[in-house]
Order: structure tokens, then C-alpha cells, then sequence
């Protein structure tokens, strides 16, 4: 539930009283619960809801533990964790002992199991003919432990899935490398600017049939987020229609509407994004209203790296869009779908004919990379030493937009309006 106002921010008496009502008779004494809760990549206002949830449920149930929604993303640190959830040592160690954080662990074979299979023919018809293959379907081990799964965590619009959250959390956020390659794949094949915004997507049935083979109930705490603070918490333990409700309030919040495309628009990357890999939502987000031959600027003078897990591979392949790859399968086939997928997503919509790539916008990075590295991989390079704030900032152009937070508000045009 949220405010009246779609923009009003619930306060944490609020938060307090929603949580109470909700969750405070809904498991029983014998119940042991595991909180999947996001990565630091995600704006959350945890620091407020896991002492609540501790504070409400420690004593009432047999077990509370929480798991980090890493994807692929790679494991935090003890302190990391920590700072994510807004506790220090001391008070880790004398109120919340019994409480475990894990990370997951995406590429432990050790660390995951595998519930089911999806036939090929069942996949093919949830892809809308997009991909005919079984998709074995892996998971944190740690679901076997625990007889409800509480899903804690923003939604906002998403490049993959149309919307984050729901049952997301579970595939990809802590699934194995098979679900992972294949839901980011499909993504990709059917486009970024296609699926971003929406709510029923392929790639969403297929989160959801994946889902439906949990062996654990599930409840989701669905935040929709506005800045710093928390404007609604849908709560349930229908996926459905909790999660529909929270991404109908996020696209109230976090889509922004324009009357025509822009030739240029200059985005500022958040320090919460450590690397290209997740920096790169600051692209996806605005790719809907850049003009064909138009430019996306890319300002991150915090990033020096294009994926502190899957780098090395993006320095092989480099960024293309899923035509290249599609002509070229059998040279990429055997490379993760994921990091094929991902760029597919950064390169954006592109042409190939005849053996020449010509994409429909340019990317430019201004951050740590190296001129080489950024020419080598086929994205454009801006010096950030050439870079004028306050200039950038106070441009007045009509064909230009200035983004001084991106990755999280989606920027469409009206015309794409249903």
C-alpha cells in the first residue's frame, strides 16, 4: 500500500504499522525464513526495513536469515553486507547474532541445485518462438532450507524483465548460470527498448513457471521507491497481483514522458554503479528517446572497469547487437548467453548487412577506461578531462537532455503510449 499521492513518502511509523499488519501473524513459531534482499546496485531503503523485520519477526519464528540477490554481480564483503542492511559489528554481534547475510553464489556449482526442467516445447511457447531448448531450472540451495522465501525489494522499470522485482529475485537474482544466460538472452532478442516499461513480458512467464517450482512458500514485500525514501509497500503472497500493483505505482514514478526524441542527452552514472556492467542502466533507460543518429553520453569518472566478473570475456567479444551475433552464431554461441545479451543491451539497436554493424545510436563513455580499451570493444570515448560540468549542466537546448542521476528513471516518448 502507499500514500494517497503516488510521490508522498511513507514515514517509518508507517512502514512500521504496514509491516505489523502484514507479516506480524501471517508464519507460524516453527517457520524459518530466508529475505532475499538486493545488492547495493539497487536504491532500497534497507537500513530502514531489516531492523523492522528483525525487530517483528525474530522471536516469533524459528529462523531469520537473509540472502543478497547477486545475479552474477560479484559477492560483498562482510562490511559491504553489513553497511547494506545499516548495521555496525557491535550491533551484528549483540542484537542480531541469530541473523545470518549471505551472498549468493551465482557460479558455485556446491551452492546451487536444480528443481526441474522446462521442456524445449514449453519454452518455445513462452518465448513467443523465440528460443526452443530445456532450461534446467537452478537455484540457491539454500530454498531447501526454509519454508518461506520473502522476497524484499524496489521495483522499477528493467531492460530484461520490463519490471525488477516479485519473483525476479529468485531467477535470475539468485538462480544459476542456465536461467541467467537464458532469460537475459531472450531479453535481448526481443530488445531492450521493447520490453523496458512493460509488465507482461515473455521473460517475465518464464520468471514466474520457473517460480512455481519453489519447494518453499513465498510471500513478496514489494517497495516502490521515490529518491531516498519509500513512497509504497505491496505485500503478498500473490506474485501477481502484489507485484502488478507495485510496478503500476513505480511507472507512476519512475517513467518520464517526453513529446519528441533528442539528438543528445548527457548522463550522470551513481557511484552505487561500480562498473559498466551495472552503469550501463544508464543507457537502457534512455535509449527510448534518443533520435536515430543521436548520442548517449555516459559521465562516470568513478568507473574504470566494464565488468568486474564477465570483463575479460567483453574484451573478446566486444559490444554488438544480437543481428551481429545472430549472424555469427557459431562464432559466439558457446560464450554465456549473459554477457552476449548484456552486449547486445549496451550496443542497442543495430542493422547488419553485408558484413557491416551500423547501430542506431552512438554510446559514449567519459570514465577511467582507456581510449584503447573503450575504441577496442566498439564504444565511443570522451576524455573526462574535457568535461564541463557546470557547462553540461546548464545547457539550453530542446535537442538535448541532461540526466544528473541515471539508471533508474526510464525516459520514453508519448507516442509509445497504449
Amino acid at each position: 500500500m502507499g500514500p494517497k499521492s503516488p510521490k508522498a513518502l511513507l514515514t517509518q511509523t508507517d512502514i512500521a504499522r504496514i509491516l505489523e499488519k502484514e507479516l506480524g501473524d501471517r508464519f507460524a513459531r516453527c517457520d524459518r525464513i530466508l529475505v532475499i534482499i538486493p545488492d547495493a546496485t539497487r536504491t532500497a531503503p534497507l537500513p530502514t526495513i531489516f531492523p523492522l523485520i528483525c525487530d517483528l519477526l525474530l522471536g516469533r519464528v524459528a529462523a531469520l536469515d537473509f540472502l543478497i540477490a547477486l545475479g552474477t554481480h560479484p559477492p560483498m564483503s562482510e562490511q559491504a553486507r553489513l553497511a547494506l542492511v545499516g548495521i555496525s559489528h557491535v550491533e551484528k554481534r549483540d542484537r542480531y547474532s541469530s541473523v545470518n547475510l549471505f551472498n549468493h553464489a551465482w557460479a558455485d556449482p556446491s551452492e546451487l541445485v536444480t528443481l526441474t526442467t522446462i521442456p524445449d516445447e514449453e519454452v518455445f511457447s513462452i518465448t513467443r518462438g523465440l528460443i526452443k531448448r530445456p532450461l534446467p531450472v537452478t537455484i540457491n540451495r539454500k530454498v531447501l532450507d526454509y519454508d518461506v522465501a520473502l522476497v524484499c525489494g524496489p521495483v522499477f522499470p528493467h531492460e530484461v524483465a520490463g519490471f525488477s522485482g516479485g519473483n525476479k529475485y529468485f531467477f535470475p537474482g539468485i538462480s544459476g548460470p542456465e536461467v541467467i544466460d537464458f532469460t537475459h538472452w531472450v531479453g535481448a532478442l526481443m530488445s531492450s527498448r521493447a520490453i523496458i516499461g512493460t509488465y507482461d513480458t515473455p521473460i517475465r512467464r518464464l520468471i514466474n513457471r520457473a517460480a512455481n517450482e519453489l519447494p518453499c512458500n513465498r510471500v513478496f514485500l514489494n517497495l516502490v521507491v521515490q529518491d531516498a525514501g519509500l513512497a509504497g509497500v505491496y505485500i503478498g503472497d500473490d506474485e501477481d497481483e502484489s507485484w502488478l500493483r507495485a510496478a503500476r505505482h513505480s511507472a507512476q514514478l519512475h517513467i518520464m514522458w517526453m513529446n519528441k526524441p533528442v539528438s543528445q542527452a548527457f548522463a550522470i552514472i551513481p557511484s552505487m554503479y561500480d562498473d559498466l556492467w551495472t552503469g550501463a542502466k544508464g543507457m537502457y533507460k534512455l535509449e527510448p528517446v534518443i533520435a536515430d543518429g543521436g548520442e548517449i553520453l555516459l559521465y562516470a569518472p568513478h568507473i574504470s572497469e566494464l565488468s568486474y566478473t564477465h570483463g575479460v570475456l567483453l574484451d573478446t567479444i566486444g559490444f554488438h547487437g544480437t543481428d551481429y551475433f545472430k549472424a555469427n552464431w557459431d562464432t559466439y554461441r558457446h560464450y554465456p548467453w549473459t554477457v552476449l545479451a548484456h552486449a547486445a543491451h549496451v550496443r542497442g539497436q543495430t542493422t547488419y548487412k553485408d558484413g557491416t554493424e551500423t547501430p542506431r545510436i552512438r554510446l559514449t563513455l567519459a570514465s577511467q577506461i582507456p581510449k584503447e580499451r573503450c575504441e577496442k570493444v566498439g564504444l565511443g570515448y570522451c576524455d573526462l578531462d574535457s568535461i564541463d560540468l557546470p557547462w553540461w549542466r546548464n545547457r539550453k537546448d530542446p535537442d538535448y537532455l541532461y540526466v544528473p542521476r541515471a539508471g533508474e528513471h526510464l525516459y520514453k516518448l508519448d507516442s509509445a503510449k497504449t
